[in-house]
């Protein structure tokens, strides 16, 4: 029996047929974030549009409000990016976190970028941050007992409070 430790774990097996199934498998002509921009606002779940970025809606969230900063370029690897897309993503990030704050008032965030396959990208050749919202006490039993999540509005009513508000927070 292995030995246990102080560590709390948080399981999300249901990552996992997503990963295997999609992860590497995207193409600039059939990449979300390269499609999301061609698109409508609503319809491509856009939130803001920048010069060589824009804000999306997580279509697989966290929590509600769980945006994603892309670049408007099919690049995989922050190291990769023009010292301009870096500036517009921070931006862009600090911005959300003001906006998504005081719409939703949520009193912390996760913000991250994972690079690569092995790193867990679902999306690997298109850069992607996530910025997700964070309340005190807001995992309960649900995802644990009977694994769904709890939203408390819909990804497009989420969408059209912060596009409202983000012309209000720069």
């Amino acid at each position: 029996m292995p030995a246990a430790d102080s560590w709390d774990r948080i399981w999300a097996p249901h990552r996992r047929e997503y990963l295997a199934d999609q992860a590497g498998k995207f193409d600039e002509q059939n990449c979300p974030f390269c499609i999301a921009p061609t698109s409508l606002d609503a319809d491509g779940l856009i939130v803001h549009r920048g010069d060589s970025a824009f804000v999306v809606m997580n279509k697989f969230p966290y929590s509600n409000g769980h945006i994603m900063v892309c670049t408007h370029r099919h690049v995989s690897m922050y190291d990769d990016l023009e010292t301009t897309e870096r500036h517009e993503i921070s931006d862009l990030t600090a911005t959300a976190m003001r906006v998504i704050r005081s719409v939703s008032g949520c009193q912390g965030f996760n913000i991250g970028i994972n690079q690569g396959t092995v790193a867990g990208a679902g999306i690997a050749g298109h850069l992607h941050q996530h910025v997700v919202p964070r309340w005190a006490n807001d995992i309960n039993f649900m995802p644990i007992v009977s694994g769904t999540r709890v939203m408390s509005s819909t990804i497009e009513q989420t969408r059209e409070l912060i596009s409202e508000a983000w012309n209000t927070h720069n």
